[in-house]
């Protein structure tokens, strides 16, 4: 069977732009950027409290290391226009976006249900130490929440997710290509997802091989290069 080309690629079934990516952790790169928050949550059910705060800035992984969690511990994923706290008792919480939070009042009940012996993870961009709150008891809970922080992904997470997605699509790029994609990147695994679904729609719309003119190309139009083309 003759190698697959950028031409006849075309013709291939392929992956939509907006297939969202796999949250298993055998999909989850671990590097120094992001290995004291998945030790973190590998403590778990022994946090301080049954409490855990996840933190760092977009991109960096939090969603996917908290649903990681969420299946390891059957947890519920917060929903803010419903809550039942009578069917909560004794079960682990996920709350998404917690520096966006939920009332202050219905978080106060989440992290004392945690006391009590269930288990929260709380996500945000920022520490709780951070996060407004009129409620005087709530400050001091949140203050003392255990964090683990992610920081941006790293070339080693870059890279790893770059080969993966790109083996997903049945694409070998070269080592000009890998090293030019990785010094211009923004340190984001979604934005590096959608960079790789575009250069593979631009390669089969235009019948043409995954180059380092290529990915240049999508990295003006899309505006997911870090400003050095």
């Amino acid at each position: 069977m003759s190698p697959v080309t950028a031409a006849n690629r075309a013709t291939q079934e392929r992956l939509p732009l907006g297939k969202a990516p796999s949250l298993t952790r055998r999909d989850f790169i671990v590097s120094p950027a992001n290995a004291e928050a998945v030790e973190a949550l590998d403590t778990w059910p022994a946090w301080p409290g049954g409490r855990l705060a996840l933190i760092g800035p977009e991109g960096s992984g939090k969603t996917h290391l908290a649903r990681i969690w969420a299946e390891r511990s059957d947890a519920l994923i917060f929903n803010r226009r419903e809550h039942d706290f009578a069917t909560l008792a004794g079960r682990a919480m996920l709350i998404e976006d917690a520096d966006d939070r939920p009332a202050d009042e219905t978080l106060f009940h989440l992290i004392n249900m945690a006391d009590a012996g269930s288990s929260l993870l709380l996500t945000g961009r920022t520490p709780p130490i951070q996060w407004a709150t009129g409620l005087p008891d709530l400050r001091s809970r949140l203050n003392a929440l255990m964090v683990a922080t992610l920081r941006p992904p790293d070339d080693a997470v870059l890279e790893g997710v770059l080969l993966k997605l790109f083996a997903e699509r049945n694409i070998r790029p070269g080592k000009d290509v890998m090293a030019y994609l990785l010094r211009r990147i923004e340190r984001s695994v979604p934005t590096v997802v959608e960079l790789v679904a575009r250069i593979d729609e631009k390669a089969g719309a235009e019948g043409r091989e995954i180059t380092r003119p290529l990915a240049r190309e999508v990295l003006r139009e899309s505006g997911y290069g870090n400003g050095t083309l």
